[in-house]
């Protein structure tokens, strides 16, 4: 760990704060969200995100800024295939609007830490066995087709095989509760 432990508390904190500040204060209330809010948001969290590369570009050289800056990149171009994922999710849960940001929120959070792990494990192969993008290209091809095919299809809970495993497995609820 090349910087100071405090630094690490400091960033991880801000981090923090940053997460508690949107749901405790800009979504305190669940309603739905229109494009102009979720503009601002987005551009307020994107000057965010190029203010910090400025710092460690700054503060660190110009290698360190490129590749702050081109990772930061990386994962905003890896972010638009969420937006296909959650609009999915949300279309095939039925999720009704006032409550996409709180699913979203949370959803975002595991994602997260679900991607470091993806992303870790992608490099390896990668890494590894170059052809491998292909696959990874094809999938996602292969996902977007499938989600133009469902647009209009209303989908089938009832008989989902993975929606029965969870109402197995764990308690839940079958209407939206208000937290």
């Amino acid at each position: 760990m090349p910087y100071p432990w405090w630094a690490w508390v400091l960033f991880n904190g801000f981090v923090m704060l940053l997460l508690a500040f949107d749901l405790g204060f800009f979504h305190r209330r669940q309603h739905t969200i229109h494009l102009k809010e979720a503009l601002g948001l987005s551009a307020f969290y994107m000057v965010l995100g190029l203010l910090f590369a400025g710092g460690v570009y700054y503060f660190m050289g110009a290698q360190k800024g490129t590749e702050f800056l081109t990772g930061y990149l990386i994962e905003k171009s890896l972010g638009v295939d969420n937006i296909f994922v959650f609009v999915l999710i949300f279309s095939y849960f039925q999720t009704p609007p006032q409550y996409q940001h709180r699913v979203l929120f949370w959803g975002v959070l595991g994602a997260l830490i679900m991607r470091a792990i993806l992303i870790i494990t992608g490099a390896a192969l990668i890494e590894s066995f170059h052809w491998i993008i292909f696959v990874f290209g094809i999938f996602f091809v292969m996902t977007g087709i499938k989600m133009l095919w469902a647009i209009n299809v209303q989908p089938d809970l009832e008989n989902n095989k993975l929606i029965q495993w969870l109402y197995k497995y764990f308690p839940i609820a079958d209407h939206y509760i208000a937290f």
